[in-house]
């Protein structure tokens, strides 16, 4: 049996705490932008926390978390990315010192983790900005949010040097661009906001996320940090000349986060976009010295691709993560409406590996579906979910591919491994774990935990480490 995955490949799964912790006001943890966003990105905000939030219980991990470890375990995981939640550790995110018992619940994890040989891989920030820091300072457009999270990752690197390996700065930072209050704790609604603020409020998460990368080389010397980005390949609709430059800006916009993050300064094609919406990002003493800190390695998510033209007359928009494109009409979608296209994938490796020479990671791709929970023959509760093993194998054989091609990949985590509340819609419904929840929509269930079809599927993967997978020879 062979297998292109290296022999030490990092094969697990990938959860944020605001997803599945639940616990959202307990042993001093404060409110988070998640805990107003109760139907995720799809109506507005509310006050405070209101009882149709499902994230306010998740899926209870907060007091399941050894039950679940161990099962991600019994499917082989060598890793396991989790968040910590911000507020967990500083509830309003400017005092000065820490929380205990927010510090205390991850040690506990950490230590679970460890008692199975799983590598915990954290996100420092993954949606999850304090709300006092979003309401009192605007979030990430007042510079003094550089100093509350310098002062958030001292704590935890020194708090659990030895105990976590990898660590990811920010989930997802250039999703800011699209939700800027979910992911940038920016209070300021979306239609109000600048292009100056806005990109002034990316200047100082990049400049942070710099920050953690010298921080965590100093207090951490063996550690790795690493950035995440969403990625999206943008193809032109047409071979058309028009279309292809369409893609290329497209592409430009969601590059430049990776780009200053593994080369350590700006690119100079984003001074043309700069130039053309009046933005002229203030650089303070010492940011550019920071910037050149660069991070170990690149890591992102993978659920979509999207097309771009540039004839105006032919925009018919696919439904995406949180990026909308156009749609292409070779490709199948999801029930939500997500085109689903394996050897996107595999072009993306493909070009940061070109683009960057650093090691890269797929810390987040999964299929989100409306699974429905069956007795088998033996009496066993079970999610026969083979659209999603063919979801899974389809990618990870083309990450196969892209490692046949030279690519340097340090692991893969399904996102979801278990079950947990949507981060665009807030909902059960769209699941996307190899562990069935019960919980639905309207918060009623058990909250049992139950091993799906494909569990079984992709603990044979990683016991095989990827030789089960089958190809279809694309």
């Amino acid at each position: 049996m062979t297998t292109p995955f290296p022999k030490d490949f990092l094969w697990g799964g990938a959860v944020a705490a605001n997803q599945l912790e639940g616990a959202y006001n307990t042993d001093g943890k404060g409110l988070s932008v998640q805990d107003v966003m109760p139907h995720g990105i799809t109506t507005p905000r509310t006050e405070g926390p209101t009882e149709d939030n499902l994230k306010l219980i998740g899926i209870d991990f907060y007091n399941r978390y050894k039950e679940d470890v161990k099962l991600f375990a019994e499917m082989g995981f060598k890793v396991f990315r989790t968040s910590i939640a911000w507020s967990r550790i500083f509830p309003k995110g400017d005092e000065m010192e820490p929380n205990e018992k927010g510090l205390q619940f991850y040690d506990d994890l950490f230590d679970e983790c460890h008692k199975y040989g799983i590598e915990p891989l954290v996100t420092i920030s993954h949606y999850e900005t304090p709300l006092h820091l979003s309401k009192t300072y605007d979030g990430w457009v007042n510079r003094k949010m550089i100093e509350f999270y310098e002062r958030y990752v001292t704590v935890l690197f020194n708090r659990f040097k030895g105990k976590v390996k990898y660590w990811l700065t920010f989930n997802e930072i250039n999703s800011i661009l699209e939700e800027p209050f979910m992911s940038g704790g920016i209070f300021t609604p979306k239609a109000e906001l600048s292009k100056q603020e806005l990109y002034q409020a990316i200047h100082h998460e990049l400049v942070a996320s710099a920050l953690a990368v010298k921080l965590g080389h100093e207090i951490m010397p063996e550690a790795k940090i690493g950035c995440m980005v969403l990625s999206m390949p943008t193809y032109p609709l047409t071979p058309n000349p028009d279309d292809v430059v369409a893609a290329m800006h497209a592409e430009q916009r969601n590059d430049i986060f990776a780009d200053i993050h593994a080369r350590g300064y700006y690119p100079k094609y984003i001074n043309r976009y700069f130039k053309a919406n009046n933005i002229n990002i203030k650089f303070e003493d010492g940011d550019a010295e920071i910037l050149k800190h660069t991070v170990d390695f690149i890591s992102f998510s993978y659920y979509v691709s999207i097309c771009e033209t540039g004839d105006p007359q032919k925009r018919v928009e696919g439904k995406g993560n949180l990026f909308a494109g156009v749609q292409n009409p070779y490709l199948k979608a999801s029930e939500w409406g997500w085109q689903i296209d394996p050897q996107g994938l595999r072009v993306t490796l493909n070009k940061y590996w070109d683009r960057y020479q650093k090691p890269l990671f797929i810390v987040e791709n999964g299929l989100g579906a409306a699974d429905e929970l069956i007795t088998d023959e033996n009496g066993n509760k079970t999610v026969n979910d083979d659209y999603r093993i063919q979801y899974l194998n389809d990618h990870l054989v083309q990450v196969g591919e892209a490692i046949e091609d030279g690519v340097e990949v340090m692991g893969y985590t399904s996102w979801g491994c278990i079950d947990l509340v949507s981060a665009s819609t807030a909902e059960m419904k769209k699941r996307y774990g190899f562990i069935y929840v019960d919980r639905n929509n309207d918060g009623s269930g058990t909250l049992n935990r139950y091993k799906k079809k494909s569990f079984h599927w992709y603990k044979e993967v990683i016991g095989s480490n990827g030789a089960s997978l089958k190809s279809d020879n694309h």
